[in-house]
């Protein structure tokens, strides 16, 4: 490839968007492709104070627990993604990698309308807070049932997240069917992360080989007008 791609994986906790996002990696590396897999939030300075918050680590001075209103959180995971796109995505980019995000600004969008308590009213001020985002050339949704999500974390074990909590994460799954009308322009594929880690994992190859193929195809000159 001459120029680098940006793909985002994205779904609900428990979807399984960490494990695609690492098959899909060494698949593509297996073929060749220089790949940086990635993530939000980033482990950089502002991605590890949101996953302080995330996990419920986050602690005054005094050593008090501390929580951040969503306004806050939501400020955050855009300055982290800024910090993410100027340090790790642009550059690999820059380079002709490929560039695969387990999350990006979707997971804005669908988390924090749904929990900032103007709900989606709050959009267009997400929007605009991301505004200065690149855009990924692909995002694969990953749809799973919530109840299915849930079993996944129970099985996984530790303290839940922030996030994670039946009825919200019901309605964030909601808001992932309808991710087209949330990044409108956007290139967004759905892909079933009910079945087998092997068949979702075929399947999102699939998607994104037939991508990077559209990609590096020649683009037809147009035929000149005919003359009378």
């Amino acid at each position: 490839m001459s120029e680098g791609a940006f793909l985002v994986l994205e779904g609900i906790d428990g979807s399984g968007t960490t494990t695609q996002a690492a098959l899909l990696a060494e698949a593509l590396r297996a073929r060749g492709h220089e790949v940086v897999l990635t993530r939000e939030p980033t482990s950089r300075a502002i991605g590890s104070l949101l996953r302080a918050a995330l996990q419920h680590r986050l602690t005054l001075p005094s050593g008090e627990p501390a929580t951040l209103p969503p306004t806050s959180l939501a400020l955050l995971f855009a300055a982290d993604r800024l910090d993410h796109l100027a340090h790790v995505v642009e550059p690999a980019l820059d380079r002709g990698a490929i560039v695969i995000s387990d999350r990006f600004d979707l997971s804005s969008l669908v988390y924090q309308s749904a929990t900032d308590p103007e709900g989606v009213k709050a959009l267009e001020w997400l929007r605009s807070i991301n505004g200065r985002a690149r855009r990924p050339d692909l995002t694969i949704v990953v749809d799973v049932p919530a109840a299915v999500a849930e079993e996944r974390r129970q099985r996984r074990g530790g303290e839940a997240e922030l996030f994670e909590q039946r009825a919200l994460q019901e309605r964030l799954a909601e808001s992932y069917r309808r991710a087209e009308t949330l990044v409108p322009g956007d290139r967004v594929v759905h892909v079933r992360g009910d079945q087998s880690e092997e068949l979702v994992s075929a399947e999102v190859l699939e998607v994104v080989l037939a991508e990077l193929t559209a990609r590096d195809r020649p683009r037809l000159a147009p035929r000149p007008e005919k003359t009378s």
